[in-house]
Order: C-alpha cells, then structure tokens, then sequence
C-alpha cells in the first residue's frame, strides 16, 4: 500500500480554528505526503492529546478538528477486510455525519449541550450518539492494538476477537455480533496487515504504541463530556 496522501487536517475555513486556539501559519499547516496511514492519524491525535494534557477535560474540543483526525482512523479499519467492514461503515457513517454538524457546531460540548437541552442524547441518529458510537470505534483500535502488541504469539483474529468483545459487543445487537465473530476468520494475517499498513514490525509497533497513548485522552475526553451531564456509558 503507498503511503497515505492527505491535506491538512487544520484546514482552513471561515472560523480557522485550529486544537491549539491559535491560528496556524501556512509553513505550521499539516502537508506531509510521506506519512503511512497509521502514521498520519497517530500525528493527528498526538496534537488533539498534546491540547487536552495542557487544557485538561473540560477544554472546549473543536469539532470540525477532531473529525478531521477521526476520518484518517477509517483507513484503519479497511486494512482489516470484511471482518470489520460493519465497523467501517457505522464508523464513516457517523464521522461524516459530525463533520456535517461541524457547519452548525463550533465544539464538541455544543453538540451535547443541544441534545441535553432537546433530551435527545440517545435518540437514534443524533449527533451525541453518533459521537458515542466513533469513539467506541477509536476505542476498538485501541484496544485491537493493545492486544497485537501483547504477543508475537497473538493472531490478529484472537486480537480483534477480544477488542471487539470488550469494547463494541455490549451495545451491539445478536445479528451484528454474529456477523462480526464469523467475519474475524477473514482477518488478514499479522504480516498481511503490516504490508497493508504499509509497516514494518518494529515501525508498526512504534506506531500503534503512539496511537494506544494518543487516543486514550481523547477517549477520556469524550467519556468526560458525558459523565459531567451524568449520562451514563452503557450504551
């Protein structure tokens, strides 16, 4: 797989606000083309992590910034074949859907802060539950790579197998979970998903090392986002 080509992700707009607050300058703007696709989105949620450690959880996160970092994680996933082509697609689905939202909202709490207001955070389709459901997906890498870097001895289908039980399982109806568990017998093997990602074993496990310290803030963040509006996570 070539090497992931992209604009970026602090692109311009009228608001041109980037993570950080500050405008970025056009030789500061994000124009690597050498990056590999696991790469690119670990440079991308390092920034969002770097603001959130030095801003703590209740710094007003923008959105469109934060769904620019979460469509790079969609290449992630088509690197895993059919098994995870559900997970794809919801996770596209509701990514896309945000970014749509981005247009209206300035910030991720303001998107809670409305289905607060309409009582409509879990409602089927809105905005809070989307971002419910992309960070279970950022979430299920996470734990994916957890679990390949615990072993040489760990297949891929063992690693996935387990991440998706922990982390998408339980909000997950039987169909899906059904078509989810046979699919994981058409994971690519452990060398075929390094040359998908176009890694090497020791630059992968670098990577996805960074990505696992990255997202956990950003996991955290949105969790936080929830549990100050005491909404609970079970779902």
């Amino acid at each position: 797989m070539p090497p992931l080509k992209f604009q970026s992700f602090f692109s311009t707009t009228d608001r041109e606000i980037p993570i950080s607050g500050i405008p970025i300058s056009s030789d500061e703007s994000y124009q690597k083309t050498d990056l590999t696709p696991l790469a690119a989105v670990v440079d991308a949620f390092e920034q969002i992590s770097a603001v959130l450690k030095a801003k703590g959880l209740h710094h007003d996160l923008d959105l469109k910034t934060f769904c620019d970092a979460c469509s790079l994680v969609s290449v992630l996933f088509g690197c895993l074949g059919i098994a995870f082509k559900f997970a794809e697609m919801e996770y596209v689905s509701k990514v896309n859907d945000l970014a749509e939202a981005s247009l209206r909202y300035r910030t991720l709490n303001s998107v809670l802060d409305y289905d607060t207001q309409h009582n409509s955070v879990r409602t089927q389709g809105s905005l809070s539950r989307n971002l419910r459901r992309v960070r279970q997906g950022l979430d299920l890498i996470r734990a994916l790579f957890q679990n390949f870097l615990s072993s040489n001895d760990y297949c891929l289908k063992d690693a996935a197998s387990a991440a998706y039980a922990k982390t998408c399982a339980p909000y997950h109806s039987w169909a899906v979970k059904t078509a989810a568990y046979a699919g994981m017998y058409a994971l690519p093997t452990r060398d075929q998903l390094l040359v998908k990602l176009n890694e090497t074993e020791n630059s992968a496990e670098k990577e996805m090392i960074r990505y696992i310290n990255a997202s956990l803030p950003v996991i955290e963040y949105i969790d936080n986002l929830y549990i100050s509006r005491r909404i609970s996570l079970d779902w």
